[in-house]
């Protein structure tokens, strides 16, 4: 799959995802909340570092100014 994300977007997503992730790891956020917030932010982060969206593909969007450059 070609990259769909610019690089402040996938940096957004792994700092947004590694939150989410700290949350979770200091009980900050328990239970089935927990679970939800720990699985979303290792979406995050996965999309983050590969740099492709499924969602994005699926909808056809892209956050790079010249697609495939990113």
């Amino acid at each position: 799959m070609k990259r769909n994300e610019n690089p402040i977007d996938r940096i957004i997503r792994v700092l947004f995802g590694t939150t989410l992730g700290a949350l979770v790891a200091f009980k900050v956020v328990t239970g089935t909340a927990a679970v939800a917030l720990g699985v979303v932010g290792g979406i995050l982060i996965v999309t983050g570092l590969v740099g492709v969206c499924g969602i994005y593909a699926i909808l056809g969007l892209s956050t790079c100014k010249v697609p495939g450059k990113c």
